[in-house]
């Protein structure tokens, strides 16, 4: 039996994004923050359903945001240490 070839992903770009998890103290759910993307946050009870929610939340942002309001570069994250 042979496969059909797969269709080429025409005027696709893959990007990376930085995102920042964090466990909710109250409800226990973990939060996710895509930080190259102001606003664009989700939550899920556990790391897998988290990452299903930030892919569609990324694709939803995307297709709604306004053409005309460049996305914020990213620059890096840091991580510090501080003596307390």
């Amino acid at each position: 039996m042979r496969r059909k070839p797969a269709k080429p992903a025409f005027n696709k770009v893959k990007n990376s994004y930085t995102v920042v998890v964090e466990r909710d103290p109250e409800s226990k759910w973990l939060v996710g923050e895509v930080v190259e993307l102001p606003g664009c946050y989700t939550q899920a009870p556990d790391l897998p359903s988290l990452e299903s929610n930030v892919r569609e939340a990324i694709s939803v942002y995307l297709k709604t945001a306004s053409p005309e309001e460049p996305l914020p570069d990213f620059v890096g994250t840091w991580r510090v240490e501080v003596l307390a």
